[in-house]
């Protein structure tokens, strides 16, 4: 019989494939009649002056070049700078490369089939989930180990960013005569008590269509919890509709995993040619502070979660690490634990022996409120922020840092750059200036894939945790 490729091999080779590719063609922008058609009558409704008009129309037909160039080429010829609403518009609509077009498509197909199965697989694994623990008691007792552990390993994470952070200290001369604070995006925040009460949704439909999903969350809990309280008939009846449903959902999910390599493909390829260039020139500057990130990310993936599954839990971490493989790149390719919830609950079940019990209840709450990279990275980016502005933090304050984190995570949706949002919370808190925020943007985006890898792993080791401190006899 002829061996299967493995699926983890499959999308290592897809995310060489696609960076080789990425670098190969990385964007160019082009001024043709069709993109100043759409730059001056933009439905963004960004005004420009005559001027900049006559100078984007005098580039009608020239050559394709680089990001920068095209930038500096309108702002040379008009004599006007550029506003950040302006540079994004000529950049959206004179985006000029064809052979990443042609297969970016996957990658989006892939990312909306997998968004498409996240609610209804949260509700069916959770009210299946639950309708089988049985009882009130064993789901306080269930509920008490996830938020017990997601709380231990997230604090973890944020002392460890810390811990790097001082002892390297990369933000220590660090030039700073690149930043625009014009290039901050603007972010919604959300206090924490606003996020508890959000937590109840007026309207469960809104909450479907929105993606709230600690609402869904929520109610789903509610739901699972009151099918064990009603009659024994009705609740066979729920149950079996509820497991029935969620085994479909994972034959749905099944199917989408296997368009995986090529979705991989596409999104890591487009995001390659995004960001080569930018990445380049500013590497020098951000370098440091780059592998501060990292060096921190894999301390805690590779030591400090590990000696959890090691002590805690006593299984084999590398057994476990091989298991989730698939999962764990394709979080890093995604960018983000909710898209990556599917793939993430089938290999917990079927490679680590998760019960579906215990991971149909903690990955989803997972996936949504324990964010260890995040809140990792979180830390760091302050505190480099504070040095690179020359601000000595005390240790109240950096206590004041891992409080905030720690809290702002659970918030934060799980989404790519969610972290913009977290990172301005916390700088409001320990009086830093946002502005410092545009310091970390040229490299969120590739650090964003890391720290993802990190949140849907923490989630796992916390599911295989919970399932045999269950009683669980696992694979791994």
């Amino acid at each position: 019989m002829k061996k299967k490729f493995a699926l983890h091999w499959q999308i290592l080779i897809a995310i060489i494939l696609a960076v080789i590719y990425g670098i190969s063609f990385p964007n160019q922008y082009k001024v043709d009649l069709d993109a100043y058609k759409k730059i001056i009558s933009n439905e963004e409704n960004v005004r420009f002056s005559n001027i900049q008009i006559l100078t984007i129309e005098n580039l009608i037909g020239e050559e394709a070049v680089s990001e920068d160039e095209i930038i500096r080429l309108i702002t040379a010829k008009s004599d006007l700078k550029l506003s950040l609403e302006q540079k994004n518009i000529i950049l959206k609509y004179t985006l000029y490369n064809p052979e990443i077009k042609y297969i970016s498509w996957m990658g989006t197909v892939f990312l909306k089939a997998l968004k498409m199965i996240i609610i209804p697989l949260i509700l069916m694994s959770i009210i299946s989930g639950i309708a089988n623990i049985g009882s009130a008691g064993n789901l306080g007792r269930l509920g008490l180990k996830t938020i017990l552990y997601y709380l231990m390993t997230s604090t973890a994470a944020i002392l460890t960013g810390l811990f790097f952070v001082n002892i390297i200290k990369p933000g220590k001369g660090i030039d700073k005569s690149f930043i625009d604070v014009s290039d901050i995006p603007s972010v919604s925040q959300h206090s924490f008590s606003d996020t508890l009460l959000n937590i109840i949704p007026e309207n469960i439909f809104v909450a479907f269509t929105q993606n709230q999903m600690l609402s869904i969350i929520f109610f789903a809990i509610l739901f699972g919890f009151f099918i064990t309280k009603i009659s024994s008939k009705s609740r066979i009846v729920l149950t079996d509709l509820f497991n029935a449903g969620f085994e479909v959902m994972m034959k749905i999910t099944t199917f989408i995993i296997k368009l995986t390599p090529f979705g991989v493909f596409g999104l890591v390829a487009k995001t390659v040619a995004d960001q080569s260039d930018r990445l380049i020139n500013l590497m020098h500057v951000l370098g440091i502070y780059s592998l501060t990130v990292l060096a921190a990310l894999a301390f805690h993936a590779f030591v400090v979660l590990p000696l959890f599954l090691k002590f805690i839990a006593k299984v084999k971490p590398f057994a476990h690490l091989k298991a989730m493989q698939a999962a764990l790149l394709t979080a890093f390719s995604t960018s983000s634990s909710g898209a990556t919830l599917s793939l993430t609950m089938e290999s917990v079940e079927n490679n680590s022996g998760v019960s579906n019990k215990v991971s149909g209840f903690t990955l989803p709450l997972g996936a949504t409120v324990n964010m260890d990279g995040t809140a990792l990275y979180e830390a760091v980016a302050a505190l480099f922020i504070a040095q690179a502005y020359g601000y000595d933090l005390t240790v109240t304050e950096q206590i004041v840092i891992v409080i905030t984190a720690l809290l702002a995570s659970v918030g934060a949706a799980a989404v790519p750059m969610a972290g913009l949002i977290m990172i301005s919370i916390i700088l409001t808190a320990v009086d830093l200036p946002l502005a410092g925020i545009a310091l970390i943007l040229p490299v969120d985006r590739i650090l964003d894939m890391f720290r993802t890898s990190v949140n849907v792993w923490s989630d796992s080791c916390g599911a295989v945790i919970i399932a045999k401190s269950e009683g669980e006899k696992l694979k791994v």
